[in-house]
């Protein structure tokens, strides 16, 4: 008895089915179309931030390929290229998007980011200066802070690094760089605070740290300022102090600096060994 009840069933179904006609498969492909959307967004995400570089790239050209005319995979292909360290074709992904139609403020600065990668200059500051003035975001005014610093702008340089620095949360990357600046300017005593307040934000920043020593060395200040340090670092510190006082002619303390880096050192420290013996061997001939 069940038999045709099951297939009174069936046929209502299929009646049923028939009903929904083509509307019915029309918003399944819709759906499908939304999931696959959402997938491919979030692969994008991850080969943007945690995927190999390489890989990256390879991805974001084939999908390039099989769907141009996209500028979000466009950007992909170029953010990818920027990771894996490939400025010279970063700067020519870059070009492809800023001619899109839906290329925007950002784009641009991009752009300018890959030719100071490539170190054309020039060509950064023509690209900055294509954009609006009301476009105040932190990387434009970071990178309109270098442009400035190449062409020994100093005043502009301290104004964009000084906005910069207000436009961000995290702002040890850009006053590393505005202190560098001032060091290579000779200002030494304002480099040195300004690789303070950098370490103030971020205190496991070696580069700050290896940069607060040598503005404090070019004043012959030769202690180790307190500042978070491994033991490694310690040593490494005290070999950039070292250097630096050898430089200025300070040749005793320099020996002595070379000498507690080393003993300093959990391990064999090689370029502090080989320093210390040339600076010997020069003094005994």
């Amino acid at each position: 008895m069940r038999h045709p009840i099951s297939l009174t069933l069936a046929a209502v179904a299929a009646i049923g089915l028939a009903g929904c006609d083509q509307s019915g498969e029309a918003q399944v492909e819709r759906a499908l179309e939304d999931m696959n959307v959402v997938d491919e967004t979030n692969l994008n995400d991850v080969m943007l931030t945690i995927g190999d570089p390489d890989e990256a790239v390879n991805y974001f050209a084939g999908a390039n390929t099989n769907d141009p005319g996209r500028i979000d995979l466009q950007r992909g292909l170029a953010k990818s290229l920027i990771r894996a360290g490939r400025a010279a074709d970063a700067v020519t992904a870059w070009q492809v998007v800023t001619k899109h139609a839906e290329a925007n403020d950002d784009d641009s600065v991009e752009l300018a980011d890959a030719y100071i990668r490539t170190n054309k200059w020039d060509d950064a500051a023509a690209t900055l200066n294509l954009i609006p003035p009301t476009h105040e975001t932190y990387k434009r005014y970071r990178l309109e802070a270098m442009v400035a610093d190449s062409k020994q702008q100093w005043d502009k340089a301290d104004s964009f690094y000084q906005t910069a620095a207000g436009l961000t949360t995290t702002p040890a990357g850009v006053l590393n760089n505005w202190g560098y600046s001032k060091l290579t300017r000779g200002k030494y005593s304002e480099a040195e605070r300004l690789f303070s307040d950098a370490l103030r934000h971020d205190t496991g920043m070696f580069t700050a740290k290896n940069n607060l020593v040598l503005a404090r060395g070019a004043q012959r200040k030769y202690d180790l300022p307190v500042i978070p340090m491994s033991q490694i670092e310690r040593a490494q510190l005290l070999y950039t102090l070292a250097l630096t006082a050898i430089k200025q002619n300070d040749v005793t303390i320099g020996k002595g600096l070379l000498r507690e880096a080393i003993d300093t050192h959990p391990q064999h420290f090689d370029e502090a060994n080989r320093s210390l013996r040339a600076l010997e061997d020069n003094v005994t001939n």
